[in-house]
């Protein structure tokens, strides 16, 4: 599999083979080679394997010179059949479309796995589709616990990209599929009609603040006002662009009726709901679409002594917990 880290920092390529060639290495020069692939150290390895430091070294002498390897770097890239040698790519489009293009003349069917890290990955995830390769986004949270699962201590780029290359090798990957165009435009519109809503309830309550006081000059006040009717204007505007997407499109249209007709939803939360539900997958179950807006609970319970009360993760979307918030007090 080709991974990529947050950054786009290291990409590596490789085929299904595991990590060393059977009969090749002993099962404890496998063992070391396994966890020198995650970044460890010696002392870390040995560590590890309980062993001594100079016992690891012995050992990565010989691994070395049975797959005709100079350094650990090239260790680790010799034990995996096709790997392409570590190194840097800049995270610009030109660079990343070579990568990939590249990528999908060598191995038409390898995996570009990347972490989702806001809008960072979203240009390599949409120039990797588009060279025709598999891609796949992983939850940071995931990759974080597999880092974890994998005693991996340090946090750094090169790191990153080799564990993101230990779990497209050993996990099961879901192809990700970027979302039609109008899909990405009404999120985007959404999204900023949220930050305009933040705005206007802030600049409401200095205007509220300064009539309260008294001795708040004049000018002071028609100038909150005037920019409360300058975002209403641009509220308005917003909620217009994003409704002609929406009545445009039959299946946006079917979910926003479908969300409007629930009782405490209006049509600005109906908008703000949909900007981000659309781009679930329609086979989602109603569980993992709760997950997915951090609203599962957490339980906490070990033995008989151990019953903490159950909690929110808030570990998804808080976009989408932020739009459920005000319809959730209306309904309620």
């Amino acid at each position: 599999p080709a991974t990529a880290d947050a950054h786009h920092r290291e990409t590596a390529n490789a085929g299904t083979a595991p990590f060393v060639t059977e009969g090749l290495l002993t099962p404890k020069e496998a063992r070391i080679l396994s966890l020198l692939a995650v970044g460890k150290a010696n002392k870390e390895i040995a560590r590890a394997l309980d062993v001594g430091e100079h016992t690891v070294k012995w050992h990565l002498k010989n691994v070395f010179f049975k797959l005709n390897a100079a350094s650990r770097k090239h260790a680790v890239a010799a034990s995996v059949e096709g790997l392409c040698p570590e190194g840097e790519v800049a995270n610009e489009q030109a660079a990343l479309a070579a990568l990939f293009a590249r990528l999908a003349t060598e191995d038409p069917g390898a995996w570009v796995v990347m972490e989702a890290t806001g809008v960072y990955h979203w240009d390599a995830a949409m120039l990797a589709h588009a060279a025709g390769l598999r891609v796949a986004v992983l939850n940071p949270k995931v990759t974080a616990n597999f880092a974890k699962a994998l005693a991996v201590r340090s946090k750094t780029d090169p790191i990153d990209a080799r564990t993101l290359l230990a779990f497209g090798q050993r996990m099961p990957l879901t192809p990700w599929q970027p979302p039609r165009s109008t899909l990405i435009e009404l999120r985007a519109i959404s999204r900023y009609l949220l930050v305009l809503n933040e705005q206007l309830t802030a600049t409401r309550n200095r205007l509220h603040a300064g009539q309260s006081m008294g001795d708040t000059p004049t000018f002071v006040l028609r100038e909150y006002r005037t920019e409360i009717q300058r975002l209403e204007t641009r509220i308005a505007k917003a909620t217009a662009e994003a409704m002609v997407r929406i009545r445009a499109d039959a299946e946006l249209k079917t979910q926003f009726e479908a969300l409007d007709s629930i009782v405490g939803v209006a049509q600005a939360s109906a908008i703000a709901l949909l900007g981000e539900l659309a781009f679930l997958p329609t086979a989602m179950r109603a569980k993992a679409c709760v997950a997915h807006a951090g609203l599962d609970v957490r339980h906490h319970l070990s033995g008989t002594s151990v019953a903490k009360p159950g909690r929110l993760t808030k570990h998804g979307n808080h976009h989408l917990r932020r739009a459920l918030f005000m319809p959730a007090l209306t309904a309620i």
